[in-house]
């Protein structure tokens, strides 16, 4: 278990999480068709190479749970209770076969619950192609949002 419990949370804190995964055009594949998402900007070569980015892009959603997959050893991996919530979803640049990405996460709120028993913790996640470089030589923002969790409190652990 290498999450954190509410008490280790800091407002303001953030996380850069070390884990990275490359995309591959079977993961893209794979995930429309357990999602039965057929959209041929994500499936068809041809049909993509005929729109304003020129290829296929990787499903908006995979990236997401992607980057929330990345996120989780460092922030709610054995002491979550439950995902409350996940708002404000942007996607500012697409996602391609091929990219590598990374996540960070922001701490931007928390509060104990009404009973002091757990937490509730919101994180701001950004998603990172690093392969790629934006204007300022930055890693390319692929993915942002809130992901707000109800966390374990350490006294309360072992309830």
């Amino acid at each position: 278990m290498t999450g954190l419990y509410y008490e280790e949370f800091e407002v303001g804190e953030t996380i850069e999480h070390g884990k990275r995964r490359t995309i591959s055009e079977s993961d893209n594949q794979q995930f429309c068709d357990m999602t039965m998402n057929q959209q041929p900007l994500h499936l068809d070569a041809e049909f993509a190479e005929d729109t304003a980015f020129g290829e296929r892009l990787v499903n908006g959603l995979y990236t997401m749970a992607l980057g929330v997959g990345l996120t989780i050893p460092d922030t709610t991996d054995g002491t979550i209770v439950a995902n409350l919530s996940y708002d404000e979803v942007e996607h500012p640049n697409p996602t391609f076969h091929g990219d590598t990405i990374r996540a960070q996460s922001t701490v931007t709120d928390k509060r104990e619950t009404s009973d002091g028993e757990r937490g509730i913790v919101t994180m701001h996640v950004e998603i990172f192609a690093v392969n790629r470089e934006d204007d300022e030589g930055e890693d390319v923002l692929v993915c942002e949002f809130d992901r707000t969790a109800l966390s374990l409190k350490r006294e309360h652990a072992e309830d």
